[in-house]
This record gives structure tokens, C-alpha cells and sequence, in this order.
């Protein structure tokens, strides 16, 4: 149980992984458009935590075999759900 709560603070104890499943919510999806997105990330962490998420299974990667390649993210059933959990503590704040 208590690597349950780990995983968990390592995802919303940083403060870029909310932004980016709030941005991939949004339909923002590619690391591109990511970056740009999100006021002050750099690459190297956009690059980190994209990996993370994946790993954890909140996001789902796929790459296109094009040239130039082109790789996108969306949200997992678990990152959908996490996201929807996230929105419910926002309105506690309201």
C-alpha cells in the first residue's frame, strides 16, 4: 500500500505533472506544443515527465514511422481518472 502512496506523490507532488495531464486533457499532445504550452517547463523536464507518466500508465505514447517523426499522447483510463480526481479538488477550492 504504501508504494501506492508513493507513486502517487511523486505524480502530484510535482508540480509539472498536473500540468501536463491538465495540458494533455486540453488536447494539447505533442511535446512541441507541450513546451510551448507550458509557461516556464524546459525540455529536458517536459522529456522526464512525459516518460514518467507513461510509465506510471496515466499517458499512452505513439509514434508515427514519418519523416520527420511525429510522436503524440493521450490520456490512459487511469490518467483520465486521476485528471477527473484533480478537477473535484480544484472545486474544493472554489
Amino acid at each position: 500500500m504504501r508504494k501506492n502512496y508513493e507513486c502517487l506523490e511523486q505524480i502530484v507532488g510535482c508540480k509539472w505533472s498536473v500540468s501536463v495531464l491538465m495540458s494533455v486533457k486540453e488536447g494539447v499532445n505533442r511535446p512541441g506544443a507541450l513546451e510551448r504550452h507550458i509557461t516556464g517547463i524546459s525540455t529536458k523536464v517536459l522529456s522526464e515527465r512525459l516518460r514518467k507518466l507513461t510509465s506510471y500508465k496515466l499517458l499512452h505514447k505513439k509514434k508515427f514511422k514519418e519523416l520527420p517523426p511525429r510522436t503524440v499522447y493521450s490520456l490512459t483510463d487511469k490518467g483520465e481518472q486521476l485528471v477527473n480526481i484533480i478537477h473535484k479538488i480544484h472545486e474544493l477550492d472554489g
